[in-house]
């Protein structure tokens, strides 16, 4: 039986199979190919709990994702049936949108069982990403609580913490096996993560600098008990149950996933990029086909990087002597970084302002939408501050996408822990990027777009999010913002972090760098301070190739910009050519061309 939480996103395909049944009129060869895109996409997503969940659903509310070696042969042998499926459909007969669902939908299967060989390469755990760092993060922020079933279900979950971990065990010690074991510094981190997020359960173990009176967990669960008015008894029932799942199943899970992370630190082999693996270098080229969705070489991805840090030094030089500064760029950087006059300060006030200072310039750019977009999102936005029991390990900020069904804003999360790399100068930036016009915006359209099979409005490419989130960053400066020119800076300054990542991250996976060379690159030619660009430089070190995404594919969104404008001439619309950039999902670079000529290609006709 289909759920009613399940209506709102079983309703289109559910009401399409009614038109098809209902109609004396055979369905058409496109209708039929989107009714099976959206069962291909639903079959996926019933095994996946999580996904359901942040998707907004309530099905199989008390169950984490499998994460066993079963479990993914599983996975493999659906995705085999399901490409089998639409290599039946003949494309000739389709209409040329749903042609392209079918090229992109084939793509994403056949580049998932292509990569199958790679599936041992990933750090299934490291100080970015996990489900030692994935579970509390879940659970705060995802598991909503609207009834007692519902406080059950989160219960259950925790309990599900024990086989979830031991999961993960086996995966770390099998990828152990066969060469492939994360730079040492990411075992001490992850280590740490650990022991903070079971903090506060009572358990006798030392945890450094912990002064945690309450697990985060089970404050977050009291809140969403409380906020149901169930009376004391059952409140303190509940509670009562929450903690003794996290003593007796979660705390143990995590106290044995600790222990086989020491065991691994012990036999890691130094810091080093992914080239060191078995076949580590054939892994990074095919990481950075993934990533960037072209087929630069890492070679031509680095020198892009060199020329592009080249460029925007001498954009920063032009701002420099509008300031009146005297002296050099290396000068510069310093007087950025310590300046107190770009300084909130390490305090609950000055967290507070750096929130309220960038809900402000997204409140001013939404404002100004129409300049630049015909379709805006529909979904709220927060700003929030990333929670203390992952903020040490966290990046400097990300974006969460709303719920579709409305019951979960989208979320950009600052990560406040140290207020020396959050900086005033860059602010502004760093909020047209996570938040309007980048990837709130870009998100929301894409998941709104109720025309698009389903594995479109909600599937993405790296090039393209990011991307478009510093492309994001770029367009607010034609429309005359960035009024304060050390704001300016900001904005080259984010540009040019992306421009370096081109440098750094093809160094360290292709070209042998050491962390510390890659750092040191990082120090000379960007205004951050040291200890943030070494917490960069081992994000890097954990999820190759990704880093090189967003400038790739910034490049690639002006670059289509301006030949639709230098073809187009006086017909050129910049909302237009936002459309469609916007409203097909996102897709591959070599479909977003393919999207932008032909608009070109229709518009002067």
């Amino acid at each position: 039986m289909i759920s009613k939480r399940l209506t709102w996103l079983m309703a289109p395909l559910l009401a399409s199979l009614l038109v098809l049944v209902g109609c004396e009129k055979a369905p058409t060869p496109s209708e039929q190919a989107n009714v099976l895109f959206d069962e291909l996409f639903m079959e996926d997503l019933r095994e996946s709990p999580e996904y359901m969940t942040y998707l907004g659903m309530r099905e199989r509310y008390d169950e984490w994702d499998d994460y066993s070696q079963a479990a993914t042969e599983k996975s493999i042998a659906r995705s085999e049936n399901h490409l089998a499926q639409l290599q039946a459909i003949d494309a000739s007969t389709l209409d040329k949108s749903t042609a392209l669902s079918l090229a992109l939908y084939t793509q994403r299967l056949e580049n998932g069982l292509a990569d199958v060989q790679w599936r041992y390469h990933r750090y299934p755990v490291n100080q970015m990403r996990g489900m030692h760092a994935g579970i509390p993060s879940f659970m705060i922020n995802q598991h909503l609580v609207a009834n007692v079933e519902e406080a059950q279900a989160y219960i259950a979950r925790i309990k599900g913490t024990e086989q979830l971990l031991a999961d993960v065990i086996v995966d770390l010690n099998l990828r152990a096996d066969k060469g492939v074991i994360a730079p040492e510094f990411a075992f001490s981190h992850s280590i740490r993560d650990s022991r903070n997020i079971i903090a506060g359960i009572g358990l006798d173990i030392a945890i450094e600098g912990d002064d945690t009176e309450e697990n985060p967990i089970l404050t977050d669960f009291k809140g969403k008990v409380a906020a149901l008015e169930l009376g004391a008894e059952v409140e303190a029932d509940l509670v009562a149950q929450l903690n003794t799942a996290l003593a007796e199943q979660m705390a143990p899970a995590y106290l044995k996933l600790i222990a086989t992370l020491q065991d691994l630190g012990e036999r890691a082999g130094g810091n080093f990029g992914v080239g060191r693996l078995p076949e580590g270098i054939a892994y990074y080229n095919n990481r950075l086909k993934r990533m960037t969705t072209s087929d630069l070489t890492a070679d031509q991805i680095h020198e892009l990087g060199l020329q592009e840090v080249t460029r925007i030094h001498g954009e920063m030089g032009q701002i420099m002597q509008s300031v009146g500064f005297e002296g050099d760029l290396q000068a510069f950087f310093e007087f950025i970084r310590t300046d107190e006059q770009f300084a909130f300060g390490d305090t609950d006030e000055g967290r507070a302002a750096y929130i309220a200072d960038a809900t402000a310039f997204i409140d001013n750019m939404r404002t100004r939408l129409d300049e630049l977009f015909f379709t805006k999102p529909k979904a709220p936005l927060k700003v929030k501050a990333v929670e203390a029991f992952r903020e040490k390990s966290a990046g400097r900020a990300f974006y969460q996408r709303a719920a579709p069904d409305g019951s979960r804003p989208g979320t950009y999360y600052a990560n406040l822990s140290n207020m020396d790399d959050m900086r005033s100068y860059d602010l502004e930036a760093l909020a047209y990027h996570e938040g309007i016009p980048g990837h709130h915006m870009q998100g929301s359209i894409s998941q709104e777009q109720t025309g698009l099979p389903k594995f479109r409005r909600y599937g993405g490419y790296t090039a393209y999010s990011e991307g478009w989130g510093l492309y994001s960053e770029y367009i607010p400066k034609e429309m005359g913002l960035y009024e304060d020119p050390y704001s300016d800076f900001g904005r080259l300054s984010m540009e040019l972090w992306r421009a370096c990542r081109l440098v750094v991250d093809t160094g360290l996976h292709a070209q042998g760098w050491s962390r510390e060379k890659a750092t040191s690159y990082l120090t000379a030619n960007t205004a951050s301070n040291e200890s943030a660009n070494l917490k960069a430089i081992e994000r890097y070190m954990v999820m190759p190739g990704q880093a090189t995404a967003y400038k790739i594919g910034m490049l690639k969104i002006l670059e289509l910009r301006e030949k639709a404008r230098a073809s187009l001439g006086d017909k050129f619309d910049i909302r237009a050519f936002h459309e469609v950039v916007l409203s097909n999902g996102a897709v591959p670079l070599n479909v977003l061309e393919n999207l932008v000529n032909d608009w070109v290609a229709a518009t002067q006709d």
